[in-house]
């Protein structure tokens, strides 16, 4: 009888690829992902156990496990071929570890292979190199898992009880928010600088132009900010204009410029952020899926190397790979002489394979774009050109400084210009890398000139100027800053940044990370009450311990209980904590941010309302908020920000003025209630009002967009039966369209101010025929929509019905989810839901349906308590990182709902075969050659569920 090994990987697209490439006496089966984990209560980690961990299988991975033990009986050698890094071990430690509890490993040889891209040569060149599981970097994941839970187990509850609002802190996330909260500290607190440029136009002796800049005056320096008034600008522009000018030295050097590495993790972030607008967590979810691979010429290949890497090295066949394309495409004067080395700058570098590349760099963008998603084909041709980039020659450049003498009598001014030529693009011709914040470069070409040769006054220009504040963050900077400082590690980055954004702790606003209150409120109690936990050196040390765990010099378990003493300690230590004394300290924190000085020097806390209240930070129910401490008799109240423009007006905070409504003469306002931001009229004793909906942020609200707010309802167009109004307006459950009685929601991203005639008529005329939910009118006069033809024939439209909007398709009826959108119900998702109905599913989906699980039943999207999740049966998954509820797709809640893998819940539904009535149902094909449905499951791929990175928070 010929052996059998079993190969366990995370995901069923890489066992699909291993499984083709290994053929006979191979049997490969997926775990997907972590197969086990830590329960999300008290003791899952027991620091008086010395730090014993109780570890739980959910449902799915007890069913997958259970399949993997069945095969591993029968096989004669077992080979963990998970990932290539510290998670990747971790889940090959998993599986074993319950395969040993489950008793069928006997003697059976265990073996551990790693390879860094799913290609043939790269999975059998590692099948003949295995090793043992590294028992250092899983004694490093368990110290990161137990870190993580105990801070978030035990922190979080803290916050909880002593700031209502907030949702968690973690070891790494409380440290990455920090450092969005003291760059918006930093820009608070600036104070703007002025300062005056003084540039020279002039001409060479043969009419050439460029220009100056004044660097010098009676032999001292002057640097940029050194003319700080317009009177010294002034006296410098009068001596200019009376000066002659002549070309007092001509320097010209060569210079060279060597491309950017290829790229790590998190310098692909970075840039993917960049060049492509890309979130990490997107950018990630991305790689994955290049990583694993698609099927080109009927083999599935990966595409990329693997995606999580502090190492910037090229493997020997790459390099010469890139050359080769380097000189079929770009000629041989783009080849070096001698291939680049690249050497890792990243503190602590830990992924010790290869920088990200491509499999086969003759593999060109345009060729892989035919086989992939646009947004994947982008990250892709980013990938393939930053690696032949760093292999190109280096681009060589001229840098000519001119310096210019100007007398004016005795005085003698020093003017410069600056301008780089480029005599050889090399690198450059194929990329650049991006920066963050681009700063004004002198890279003209200028004109010729000699040393002594007089020069010509076109005029003299004086600007004005003020310093500004350092800019926010941006994810690919705030990636970029966490790396200098040692602040988690390239895996983390993205889950980081994301539960940011899930906890509403910060907001995206044009690219730039803005702390919200909830988040700077966090911060503020952590730097209070945990100072040391949310430091950089400290956690940055703890990051260093945690390599050297990795590395065998020193013990987890001893990194635990030193870190626990004193944690355990400052825990203890807010037990009796008072509500006051987080007030106070709140207050003192917050000062500059919640009560900012007025212009007239007046109390910043004095109330506004009353004659001697006082304004202090506030706790209550649904979180902080700012009020007066005369109440009950002064129910003064506003947020924690500031509004834009408080400080002009000085006497009335929380307002800020937009102008004056040309009709009436009324003063616009914006203003910020405990509520939340909205406009109003005048000062009245019932002045209109209105709020703002969420597709106008208000720091962007405009006086003509606020006089339209405060005009709804408008009339957006007549009904075309009764020929009464259409009105827009906007309500308690936000913008909608009204025609007598009936009213009907508007799309979340569509502008009320804006809306068409046509789409309120639609939206209107689908309400009244039941295509939107409506429960009871005249169904059987309501128009069917027709969205084609059934794979197996036979037409399927969307009629309205006495309890909804539903889909038919010969006498199988199957209603539409509570939240779709029948005028927008497309044809895959009817057949989904059909197939659904048809095979025993009842076909009421909640949700908007995504479509059919492999394993029967519908997958939906849903709006939940704390966001959106995705339902497949008893298992549901909260959406992660940039995902939305609106534009998800069933593959990438597929990977959600295997990744989740029916914790805490039943068995996700079975399925059912259909039954004979639903069978006997079926209209028969149209024509002869109409293929029959293919049975479910076939031809579907399964997609892998995306592991978290090891120091992920917890989901609290």
């Amino acid at each position: 009888m010929p052996s059998v090994s079993v190969v366990i990987v995370e995901s069923p697209a890489k066992a699909k690829s291993i499984n083709k490439y290994l053929g006979r006496g191979y049997e490969v089966y997926p775990s997907y992902g972590h197969v086990r984990d830590l329960p999300a209560k008290d003791g899952s980690v027991d620091p008086d156990a010395d730090f014993a961990m109780l570890w739980d299988v959910d449902v799915k991975s007890a069913k997958r496990l259970n399949e993997i033990a069945q095969a591993v009986k029968g096989a004669d050698r077992i080979i963990l071929a998970t990932d290539p890094d510290r998670e990747g071990e971790a889940i090959s430690w998993h599986v074993l570890e319950v395969l040993k509890a489950k008793k069928v490993l006997k003697d059976k040889p265990v073996e551990r292979v790693v390879f860094n891209a799913i290609t043939k040569a790269a999975v059998l060149d590692a099948m003949k190199h295995p090793r043992e599981i590294d028992g250092a970097l899983v004694d490093a994941y368990l110290a990161r898992r137990a870190l993580d839970y105990l801070v978030g187990f035990n922190l979080s509850p803290v916050l909880w009880r002593k700031l209502p609002g907030a949702r968690s802190a973690g070891r790494v996330q409380s440290v990455a928010l920090r450092l969005v909260c003291d760059r918006e500290l930093e820009i608070e607190a600036f104070v703007p600088r002025e300062y005056w440029s003084i540039a020279a136009h002039l001409r060479t002796p043969r009419g050439a132009p460029f220009t100056a800049r004044l660097v010098g005056a009676d032999g001292k320096k002057i640097s940029r900010l050194d003319v700080g008034t317009g009177e010294e600008a002034e006296r410098f522009r009068r001596d200019l204009e009376a000066a002659a000018f002549r070309v007092a030295k001509v320097e010209a050097k060569p210079a060279r410029r060597n491309p950017s590495p290829p790229f790590t993790t998190s310098t692909l972030q970075q840039e993917a952020s960049r060049k492509l607008g890309f979130a990490p967590a997107r950018t990630m979810q991305l790689a994955q899926r290049l990583y694993e691979g698609v099927e080109i010429n009927g083999e599935t290949v990966g595409l990329i190397t693997y995606m999580r890497t502090d190492g910037v090295d090229l493997a020997p066949e790459a390099v010469s790979g890139a050359r080769a394309v380097i000189a079929r495409e770009f000629g041989d004067a783009y080849v070096p002489n001698a291939p680049r080395r690249y050497q890792v700058k990243a503190k602590n570098a830990q992924e010790a394979h290869e920088a990200i590349r491509p499999t086969d760099l003759a593999r060109l963008p345009r060729e892989v774009a035919r086989h992939v998603d646009a947004d994947q084909a982008r990250l892709y041709e980013l990938i393939w050109t930053r690696t032949i980039a760093c292999q190109m020659e280096s681009a060589e450049l001229e840098r000519t400084t001119v310096d210019v003498e100007a007398r004016a009598g005795a005085r003698a001014l020093e003017l410069r210009a600056t301008g780089q030529v480029v005599r050889f693009d090399g690198f450059l011709r194929l990329y650049q890398e991006g920066r963050d914040d681009e700063e004004d470069e002198e890279s003209a070409r200028l004109p010729d000139m000699a040393q002594g040769e007089p020069l010509s006054k076109d005029r003299i220009d004086v600007a004005q100027h003020f310093t500004e504040p350092p800019p926010r963050y941006t994810e690919a900077t705030l990636v970029k800053r966490m790396e200098e400082l040692g602040i988690g590690r390239p895996s983390t980055y993205a889950a980081t940044l994301a539960v940011l954004r899930e906890r509403d702790y910060v907001r995206l606003d044009k690219k730039r990370l803005i702390p919200e209150d909830k988040g700077r409120l966090v911060t503020a109690f952590l730097e209070a009450f945990f100072a040391r936990y949310v430091g950089y050196d400290f956690t940055a040390d703890l990051e260093e311990k945690l390599d050297l765990v990795s590395n065998h010099e020193i013990d987890w378990k001893q990194v635990l209980r030193d870190f626990w003493l004193d944690f355990s300690a400052a825990i203890a230590g807010t037990r009796d904590l008072r509500t006051t004394e987080v007030l106070d300290s709140l207050n003192e924190l917050l000062g500059p941010h919640i009560f900012p000085a007025k212009e007239d020097g007046g109390d910043p806390r004095a109330c506004p309302s009353c004659a001697n209240g006082r304004l202090s930070l506030k706790l209550g129910k649904f979180g902080a908020f700012i009020g007066c401490s005369n109440y009950p008799e002064c129910k003064y109240t506003r947020t924690l920000s500031a509004p834009d423009g408080e400080e002009a007006e000085g006497a009335r905070p929380g307002v800020k003025s937009l102008g004056f409504d040309p009709g009436t003469g009324e003063e616009i306002t914006l203003r910020d209630g405990r509520f939340g931001a909205y406009v109003q009229e005048g000062e009245g004793e019932k002045p209109k009002r209105s709020s703002i909906p969420k597709t106008i942020s208000p720091s962007d609200l405009t006086l003509e967009q606020a006089l339209g707010l405060l005009s709804l309802p408008r009339e957006v167009a007549r009904h075309p039966e009764t020929k009464e109004p259409i009105l827009a307006g906007i309500g308690r459950f936000g913008p909608y369209v009204q025609h007598g009685k009936t009213y009907a929601n508007i799309g979340k991203d569509e502008d009320i101010l804006s809306i068409g005639a046509n789409r309120a008529i639609d939206l209107i005329v689908a309400k009244e025929s039941g295509l939107t939910g409506r429960r009871f009118g005249d169904s059987a006069n309501a128009p069917a929509r027709v969205l084609g033809e059934h794979p197996a024939g036979g037409q399927i439209s969307v009629k309205a019905g006495r309890y909804g909007p539903y889909a038919a398709w010969g006498k199988v009826n199957a209603t539409l989810p509570k939240d779709a959108d029948p005028t927008t119900f497309t044809l895959e998702q009817a057949v989904a839901l059909l197939a659904a109905k048809a095979a025993g599913g009842g076909g009421a989906v909640q949700g908007r349906l995504l479509g059919e699980h492999p394993g029967g039943g519908p997958v939906t999207v849903r709006a939940g308590r704390y966001g959106a999740y995705v339902n497949w049966g008893k298992v549901n998954a909260t959406l992660k990182g940039d995902a939305s509820a609106e534009t998800i797709t069933l593959e990438e809640a597929l990977r959600l709902v295997e990744e989740k893998g029916g914790k805490g819940a039943s068995k996700g539904p079975a399925k059912k075969p259909a039954s004979k009535k639903a069978a006997a149902a079926k209209p028969a094909p149209k024509t002869a050659g109409a293929k029959a449905p293919a049975k479910k499951g076939a031809a579907k791929k399964s997609s892998p569920s995306p592991r978290a990175g090891d120091d992920e928070p917890p989901p609290f």
